[in-house]
């Protein structure tokens, strides 16, 4: 709801792709930076109490947010800082949060548990922005964000019921050296580096679609936020199915070529939307692609999770989640410096061509992740 609130909220009081592009960066940055660390801390320490600490920089920024809001005297640059704090909250808790789901449930369902994980995350995406443009348009803004704020307090309560510890052993080696041990791992693991590269390059290629969807919605189908909460739900309702169908496919072999086909209807998806001026169209696209980007997302996460040992899991899954989301700055801020120069339509028409290509490329070129 606050993602709903917050775009269309820059977009309205600037009106400049650039700094509704920079919003998701600066949510980026920190975890640029400091995510390594993140992953480093997550072998060492608590990874639930790290998960507590992250949830609760994030709602600080949101009660922020919210009394800003509700003053009427919130700025761009607000909403912006904002976003970097939650972001820098978010460095610390991802790994340890991608580290704390395998030791949940046994190895032969981590497919099944990283699908179903993802559907609590897309259900809000579905969920949140109907109720988000229904709260903008009926409550005020001030709801969108005093809500999220209130949201943190269940993941915060459930942290503090869980019952499992992880049990890092002790290690009198540096930052530093721990931070080399998890690169030289993946290094080792040439399938891994390729599944590296493959998550930054369908972050940057396919999730600025859902940062420019007020764009689409305003400038392209000539409609207001109620559109745009509608496009985003339908991402989100998509996103849910092809969780589901991951989740329904269990252990199934193959995980790679899945993955590479799913990751080239994520391409014909985007390019199919951008191309669409029928609201129909656009929504029925939205859902195709929401479905494909996360059972690629699920399939690689799970390829990712399945190779590596517990003992290196945060630190290599603190590489994942930073090329992963660091695919995401990189796409919207080179989506934002070419949509004004050709049109957010022929944009995003090119990068699902690009998707396409790239998943030929793995199938037929380079065959490490279609031999997973």
């Amino acid at each position: 709801m606050q993602l709903t609130a917050q775009a269309w909220l820059i977009w309205k009081m600037s009106g400049s792709s650039q700094l509704l592009a920079l919003d998701p960066i600066l949510q980026a940055t920190p975890i640029l930076l400091f995510s390594l660390i993140g992953g480093v801390l997550a072998d060492r320490f608590e990874r639930r109490h790290m998960l507590i600490f992250s949830q609760c920089v994030q709602m600080s920024c949101a009660l922020v947010i919210t009394v800003l809001v509700g003053m009427h005297v919130v700025k761009v640059w607000h909403f912006l800082c904002c976003s970097f704090i939650a972001g820098f909250g978010q460095a610390f808790g991802g790994p340890a949060y991608s580290a704390l789901i395998p030791t949940l449930v046994p190895k032969e369902d981590m497919p099944n548990a990283i699908a179903l994980n993802s559907i609590q995350f897309n259900a809000a995406v579905m969920v949140g922005p109907a109720l988000g443009g229904w709260a903008l348009h009926t409550l005020g803004d001030t709801w969108c964000f005093g809500l999220n704020t209130l949201s943190f307090l269940f993941p915060i309560i459930s942290l503090l019921m869980l019952t499992i510890r992880f049990l890092p052993e002790k290690t009198g080696e540096s930052i530093l050296g721990s931070m080399k041990q998890g690169i030289l791992f993946i290094r080792q693991q040439g399938a891994m580096q390729a599944l590296i590269v493959l998550g930054f390059c369908m972050t940057a290629l396919g999730v600025p679609m859902r940062t420019f969807l007020p764009v689409f919605a305003d400038k392209v189908l000539h409609r207001g936020s109620e559109t745009y909460a509608t496009l985003l739900s339908m991402s989100g309702m998509g996103s849910v199915v092809g969780a589901l169908a991951v989740a329904g496919l269990g252990n199934v072999k193959h995980k790679g070529r899945i993955a590479l086909a799913m990751l080239m209807c994520l391409g014909v998806g985007i390019s199919g939307f951008a191309f669409s001026r029928s609201f129909i169209l656009s929504c029925a696209m939205m859902f195709f692609s929401g479905a494909s980007m996360m059972a690629v997302f699920a399939m690689v996460s799970s390829l990712v999770q399945l190779v590596v040992t517990n003992q290196m899991r945060g630190r290599v899954m603190s590489v994942y989640n930073l090329t992963f989301r660091g695919g995401m700055p990189v796409g919207n801020e080179v989506a934002g410096q070419l949509v004004p120069l050709f049109t957010a339509p022929t944009v995003f028409a090119v990068n699902g061509m690009l998707l396409v290509a790239l998943g030929l490329y793995f199938l037929l070129v380079q065959r490490r992740v279609a031999e997973l």
